[in-house]
């Protein structure tokens, strides 16, 4: 294995030595991948688009966001700056290295948009969005070149079976009550926290080596790493409920016409976009933080509040100011 991340290494060294010209795009693309960045699109596609595909796309990303945490515990492996000295952290991170969350979001995310748009220059922008996601995260010195393959292979395995599952389990899923596909999704989102925090427990005798905490601690803004944490687990887990939850609701009043005007359409969006930051960032505030249950609990709490703004809550909204109507009265 140290063979793998030694040869990863030397890759990771010339692609910095071309110099810091590169930064401010690596970052940007890095940016592509990150969690904000999901929170402020995804969104728009369900209000303002087409609530079908934007909620695809919020499910899919919650999915491999739990995915991905429960792989990084299962393969707990480093992250290049924690390994090398020579290597520059140009960024931080808390958690495991292997696989890519970056890498994999990007795969679904991006390959999930464009099947929506069914256009060829859609899966060309796609597909160099995620090379170049991945490029950026092998520059900042966050991965190495296998976290971000392992990361692509997982992004595709999990675009192919969202895109060739999804009509069989909504047939299956739509033939029970709202009440008891709430309780599948509620089962669902916990049986992931479940997996996850069996495969932790497997790691109870494991102890992160120290090397790895003093090359951390070198990183811009570095906040020590608890890659351990299941915080990272339960925070796509909650949003999954919520977001699934709200969407069973709202499909139980009308569903949601997202047509209407470019100024209906962006105040919508900026409506929205105002609950997501409220409770992102406000709960937040007055939540604990921490890695026991309560916080975690709470944590989860959080993002399942996220995920019911967006599918149920927002909407509400909508049809009451008259920003939208539901879909079977338009």
């Amino acid at each position: 294995m140290d063979a793998i991340l030694n040869i990863g290494i030397d890759l990771i060294l010339v692609l910095q030595m071309f110099g810091a010209w590169l930064l401010s795009p690596m970052q940007a693309f890095s940016a592509l991948g990150h969690e904000s960045f999901y929170l402020l699109i995804a969104p728009a596609a369900f209000w303002c688009l087409d609530p079908a595909a934007g909620l695809r796309l919020g499910i899919g990303l919650m999915l491999s966001g739990a995915i991905n945490s429960i792989f990084k515990l299962l393969f707990h492996g480093p992250r290049p700056y924690w390994f090398d000295p020579e290597i520059k952290p140009l960024s931080s991170e808390v958690s495991f290295g292997i696989p890519s969350a970056h890498a994999q979001n990007a795969v679904v995310f991006w390959g999930l948009l464009a099947y929506w748009i069914q256009r060829t220059w859609a899966w060309i922008a796609a597909i160099l969005l995620m090379l170049l996601i991945g490029i950026s995260r092998l520059y900042l010195g966050m991965h190495f070149p296998s976290d971000v393959i392992v990361g692509w292979i997982l992004g595709i395995l999990l675009l192919w079976l969202i895109i060739r599952l999804e009509k069989p389990f909504l047939d299956w899923f739509h033939r029970f009550q709202p009440a008891v596909q709430i309780l599948i999704v509620f089962g669902s989102s916990l049986g992931l926290i479940l997996i996850g925090a069996l495969v932790r427990l497997g790691l109870r005798g494991w102890q992160i080596p120290q090397s790895w905490i003093e090359l951390s601690s070198r990183a811009p803004g570095a906040e020590s790493i608890h890659p351990l944490s299941l915080s990272g687990l339960v925070t796509p887990a909650g949003a999954l409920f919520g977001l699934a939850c709200g969407a069973i609701m709202l499909n139980e009043i009308g569903w949601l016409d997202a047509k209407g005007s470019g100024w209906l359409r962006l105040g919508r969006y900026l409506l929205g976009l105002v609950g997501v930051i409220a409770f992102w960032k406000g709960l937040d505030v007055i939540f604990p933080d921490g890695d026991t249950i309560i916080p975690l609990i709470l944590r989860f709490i959080r993002y399942t509040a996220i995920g019911l703004w967006v599918t149920y809550l927002a909407p509400l909204l909508f049809f009451k100011l008259k920003l939208a109507k539901p879909a079977h009265l338009s």
